[in-house]
């Protein structure tokens, strides 16, 4: 009769064998894209969405190689965050975020992707000053007209970028967006470049390009995507996250 301790070891070899092949396949497309565009593979960096996905998860993807770790729900970031705090991970927060959740974010968050008007700006560089920290921002790009996906309209970029820039506590990394809903992404991400390059003009070290994601990183590193945030393809269908 196998022993408790046995089936958990065989459990955690299977999830890691799921989670390798997965990531052997995102790499191969992250590759295949990056060929067809003509730019390097060191130019992509992978973020795993790991939202929904156990703690345990992260372990093993950081035991295969992955150190960037993205989440947009604040209450199972924190806990997760805390529970791998031992780990050499870059966290980056990918969700809509309302004020009242700055300060727990910017306790482990090393990228906020999600920044979308002034008031955030003010309230995540008074929150990063006080707890001595210094917080890369994204302004993120609405890409279509749906407010409740979040985003800064595209005249409002500029603006955002230049807070951001001149705000304490942060620094300016680019931008990032999400495809439209019933819309090709090519288009979309060719306008997400568009405006990255916009603000690279004024702050020439925002060189971040967030966009793409399990269904669309292909169009997104085609159009000058420098990260892509990929959950389901990497780690299989998302399941309910238990505390």
């Amino acid at each position: 009769m196998r022993q408790v301790g046995e089936m958990a070891g065989s459990d955690t070899t299977r999830r890691r064998d799921e989670i390798a092949a997965g990531l052997a396949r995102v790499e191969r497309r992250i590759t295949d894209a990056c060929e067809r565009a003509g730019r390097e593979r060191g130019e992509v960096t992978l973020i795993a969405v790991t939202k929904t996905y156990p703690a345990s998860d992260v372990r093993l993807l950081r035991d295969l190689g992955v150190r960037d770790m993205g989440e947009n729900r604040d209450q199972e970031a924190a806990a997760k965050a805390a529970e791998c705090q031992d780990l050499p991970l870059t966290w980056h927060f990918v969700g809509q975020l309302q004020t009242n959740k700055v300060r727990s974010v910017v306790s482990y968050a090393d990228v906020i992707h999600s920044v979308d008007r002034p008031r955030l700006v003010e309230a995540i560089s008074r929150e990063a000053v006080k707890q001595e920290r210094r917080i890369g921002c994204l302004v993120q790009v609405a890409l279509d007209d749906d407010p409740a996906r979040g985003g800064a309209r595209p005249a409002d970029v500029p603006g955002l970028a230049d807070l951001l820039e001149q705000a304490p506590g942060v620094w300016l990394g680019g931008v990032m967006a999400v495809a439209p809903l019933g819309e090709e992404s090519g288009p979309a991400f060719a306008r997400l470049r568009d405006l990255a390059a916009a603000v690279r003009e004024r702050h020439p070290r925002a060189t971040t390009v967030s966009a793409g994601m399990s269904d669309d990183l292909g169009e997104a590193v085609a159009h000058g995507a420098t990260h892509v945030r990929v959950g389901t393809a990497l780690l299989g269908r998302r399941k309910p996250f238990v505390r």
